[in-house]
């Protein structure tokens, strides 16, 4: 079986203020009848993690209504100062009236990756005219949008490969990451990957045990065919299975170690410097 590389990168953590990830807990265990595992807070997220062999850190969060993303990311900005390893998807919500100038600062910032988009929970479809001024600041001043796109449990109104596509055919180079793989439409989101290079799929999710409904259906070949277009993510804390259980299954295809060490390290430490490059 093949190894892990000494320090991994986790593309996809969740970290929010302690009164908002009680309120997101209680929303999961209500509407999609589940109990996250860890429900820890920021900092004993963060040490758990580095207890576990996790170098840097990039972490989201996002608006789900108008009004908050500026005091979220005001939170951002302190748990950057905080921690000089963590990076982060900001939040944005285009209703906002200081929507735009308030990304612009953001970008600003060295370790502001770009920002995350919950379109189900935002009610936005991607193609939404709104977010268009988001995705030409993004393309310019080459930062990333984090997109929760895949229809999984949520409301596939907003969701799905035939929206995003639509997004895709006025911004072919979009710089995005499409959260869990796609989930539940792995095949449709991976065949992209040859005619968009900006896009990345994270594994979030994906990899739950074989008792999971839903979980990836494709043949591994389909991994090592795309390993440079795929990130290590958790989705930590927020995890109805033990986080150990998708990097297992993962490391059961004994697929190649340059698999490995691309998708737990070095593609993520690319985008990351790329985006560095970027801002300086």
């Amino acid at each position: 079986m093949k190894k892990l590389p000494e320090k991994i990168i986790d593309f996809h953590v969740h970290l929010f203020p302690d009164r908002l990830f009680d309120a997101i807990w209680k929303y999961f265990s209500r509407n999609y009848q589940f109990d996250v595992i860890h429900q820890i807070y920021y900092r004993e997220c963060i040490d758990y993690l580095r207890e576990k062999g996790v170098g840097p850190i990039v972490y989201s969060n996002y608006a789900h209504r108008k009004g908050i993303a500026d005091n979220l990311n005001e939170w951002n900005l302190r748990v950057l100062e905080e921690y000089p390893d963590l990076y982060c998807l900001a939040a944005y919500h285009p209703d906002d009236d200081d929507a735009l100038p308030m990304a612009e600062r953001l970008l600003d910032h060295p370790r502001i990756l770009g920002f995350k988009l919950q379109l189900s929970v935002q009610r936005l479809y991607p193609q939404d005219e709104r977010l268009v001024p988001l995705y030409e600041m993004v393309m310019d001043r080459k930062r990333r949008i984090l997109f929760h796109v895949g229809p999984g449990h949520s409301e596939a109104e907003f969701l799905g490969l035939k929206q995003f596509k639509k997004v895709l055919a006025k911004f072919p180079e979009l710089p995005a990451i499409v959260a869990h793989m796609g989930a539940w439409e792995y095949r449709g989101f991976m065949d992209i990957l040859d005619d968009h290079p900006g896009i990345y799929l994270d594994t979030a999710y994906a990899f739950l045990p074989e008792e999971f409904e839903n979980a990836f259906n494709l043949d591994p070949c389909y991994l090592e065919k795309y390993k440079d277009r795929i990130l290590y993510g958790s989705d930590f804390p927020n995890l109805i299975a033990p986080r150990e259980s998708e990097i297992d299954r993962l490391l059961r295809y004994d697929l190649s170690q340059d698999f490995y060490r691309k998708v737990f390290y070095e593609n993520g430490m690319e985008l990351i410097n790329t985006h560095k490059e970027g801002q300086s």
